[in-house]
């Protein structure tokens, strides 16, 4: 082994250790993977990211289902309703200047680099809390450049890119999703959830509870709606709300007993909290029926990013339902992240796909990874860099092999995206 190949190894083994120590209450039932590729032996020649827009206040205001599912005040959040908050502006900086020395130190860009020509590609959401993580990111990766932030359409309105709505739909379709919910997801499973979920809100107290003694695991239902994000009709729903809610509540409130409303709850007792929005995102956008209709647009975008030739950075940013959609379309094997109470989507979190070139016979390959900042990086902020990263979580797919390096064949990945985007005229075909 040469000299230079082992002082990589070593200098990620040094990263691992100090991201560990970083995240103190990192949950260690979970192996936790610090993804490194030596840069002696490949070159970095592209990265794409599919970023989920950082920290924003709860979707629903003070005066909404949030108000009537508990009697207890909730954190006085820095923004409307839905949209970044000050908190996740600050985060999302760090993030673009730890990318900034990340893609230095690999050498795909030069310290204060300004692109030019097609280059660089940011490009977000038609939403408040997208456009505005797009401009913060960017501004911390290139913070001399002038980058333009591309979005379309009005404002609040989702591009359609971007949009998890429905672009196919039949009886036979709904049926089958249907029948793919039941046999995938266990909503009994939920119950223990539900019953925390209710203790920490104190919810027999509420408004809500005087109309809806208990809150339902197993009632929940969707309903599809052509060109429309379908939407799931039950307790699940208004459970969704609230996990939501007291994931964000922990993020910016500094005292966690406050956070959880005064109840002393376990790192466990919030990961069962953040459970219930998992399962009501997968059931929305990760069924495998669902995930081809709804990420087709992105898949496409993707794709003709990965093949664009002059473009060497692209920053795509969207929501969790985007994320879940993606990896699910593309067969992505089950993973749950280390580190952070919000196990599948991570508030922030960041799908990044890089292409890389073996130094020694050229041949290209591709590592797809979720980038994302520990739940203790989320609450406590210290600043990140090379040698303070956010986790680095390398992603697998079924049917595809990695080489030892957990790198995959650039022509399998495209393949593979080639595959998802067809399995849609294949959805049709059959469905119509």
């Amino acid at each position: 082994m040469k000299r230079k190949t082992v002082k990589t190894i070593c200098i990620c083994a040094v990263l691992l250790l100090l991201s560990l120590f970083a995240t103190p209450k990192c949950d260690a039932s979970s192996s936790h993977k610090n993804f490194c590729v030596d840069k002696n032996k490949y070159k970095l020649v592209k990265m794409l990211v599919l970023s989920r827009h950082n920290i924003r206040s709860p979707l629903s205001g003070g005066s909404s289902v949030l108000s009537e599912v508990t009697n207890h005040k909730w954190f006085d959040w820095s923004s409307r309703p839905s949209e970044l908050s000050l908190r996740g502006g600050n985060l999302e900086s760090e993030m673009g200047q730890y990318f900034r020395k990340y893609l230095v130190d690999r050498g795909l860009m030069e310290e204060n680099w300004i692109p030019t020509g097609k280059t660089v590609r940011i490009y977000a959401n038609s939403k408040q809390r997208t456009i505005a993580t797009a401009k913060i990111f960017s501004s911390g990766m290139f913070p001399i450049a002038n980058i333009n932030v591309e979005h379309h359409g009005k404002i609040g309105i989702a591009d359609p890119i971007f949009s998890s709505a429905l672009t196919f739909t039949s009886k036979k379709y709904e049926a089958d999703v249907e029948k793919q919910k039941d046999e995938l997801i266990n909503l009994a499973d939920l119950e223990d959830n539900f019953e925390l979920l209710e203790k920490v809100l104190d919810y027999k107290q509420s408004n809500y509870a005087k109309k809806l003694p208990k809150l339902i695991a197993t009632d929940a239902k969707i309903i599809f709606k052509l060109k429309n994000e379908q939407t799931i009709k039950g307790s699940l729903k208004i459970a969704l709300a609230a996990s939501d809610a007291l994931t964000l509540q922990y993020y910016e409130e500094p005292d966690e007993k406050k956070a959880a409303f005064g109840h002393d709850i376990s790192l466990k007792d919030r990961l069962a909290i953040s459970e219930i929005a998992d399962t009501y995102i997968h059931m929305l956008f990760g069924l495998p029926l669902i995930s081809i209709n709804v990420a087709h647009p992105l898949l496409k975008e993707i794709n003709r990013e990965l093949l664009n030739n002059e473009r060497i950075f692209t920053f795509l940013c969207g929501h969790d339902s985007n994320i879940v959609s993606v990896l699910s379309a593309l067969d992505a094997k089950e993973y749950r992240l280390p580190c952070s109470v919000e196990r599948q989507t991570p508030i922030g979190g960041k799908i990044v796909i890089e292409k890389w070139k073996d130094k020694r016979d050229g041949k290209e390959y591709y590592s797809v990874s979720y980038v994302y900042q520990s739940s203790e990086q989320l609450r406590k902020r210290p600043l990140l860099d090379l040698k303070n990263p956010p986790v680095k979580y390398r992603l697998e797919f079924n049917g595809l092999n990695a080489n030892s390096d957990g790198l995959y064949n650039a022509k399998d990945i495209i393949d593979r995206f080639k595959a998802a985007i067809k399995a849609y005229d294949d959805m049709v075909a059959k469905y119509k």
